[in-house]
């Protein structure tokens, strides 16, 4: 009989500095509302054998609590940070629209092919992302994971595991502070959870 190996996703809570473009150069740190929502995420669940989280501050600090309250150990893994978004870093969408109306709608029209100024391309990054989850799924073959990261981090990982292609990765919606969870069994991958919490 073969092994199930769960992976929990959890996306951070909202930041400080409001609504806007936050990549691997932005490092805000959550607001209290941000805080509650992580906790409500994960209720009083502490089922994981180990927690992953990317590096930036509103993933690592919440891990890392997390973990210390429950006893699980934590790995930060820089391959977990959120994409670069290059020059839209820091800008509101209200402000892209404004300042790069052009390069805006071509990116959420084509965004595999359209790449933002100085951006990390959204090829590039999930494969960057489908490579950590295969390598996690190796190395943890078997047990129950939380991944502590960001909306693009996690979108990229549900479209990996259902075999879809990056241009696929937009159509999923990845809300502050909900889970989603992957069931890898007999080497194939479901979605069996999206944007729920474990309370």
């Amino acid at each position: 009989m073969s092994e199930t190996t769960i992976i929990d996703f959890i996306r951070h809570g909202e930041p400080e500095g409001g609504s806007r473009y936050r990549g691997h150069s932005i490092d805000d740190p959550l607001t209290d509302k941000g805080w509650r929502q992580m906790w409500r995420g994960v209720g009083g669940a502490a089922p994981w054998d180990m927690i992953l989280s990317s590096p930036l501050i509103r993933c690592a600090l919440f891990a890392e609590t997390l973990g210390e309250r429950h006893g699980i150990p934590v790995i930060i893994n820089e391959q977990l940070k959120e994409i670069g978004f290059g020059a839209w870093e820091g800008k509101t969408k209200k402000e892209l629209k404004r300042e790069r109306s052009e390069e805006f709608s071509a990116f959420y029209a084509d965004p595999v092919n359209c790449t933002p100024q100085d951006a990390e391309p959204v090829s590039s990054f999930f494969q960057r992302i489908s490579a950590a989850l295969d390598s996690i799924r190796e190395h943890h073959a078997g047990e129950h994971l939380l991944v502590v990261a960001h909306a693009g981090v996690i979108r990229a990982a549900l479209t990996h595991a259902i075999g879809a292609d990056a241009a696929s990765m937009y159509r999923f919606d990845v809300a502050n502070g909900n889970i989603s969870r992957v069931c890898i069994e007999d080497g194939r991958s479901h979605v069996v959870l999206l944007n729920g919490s474990l309370d």
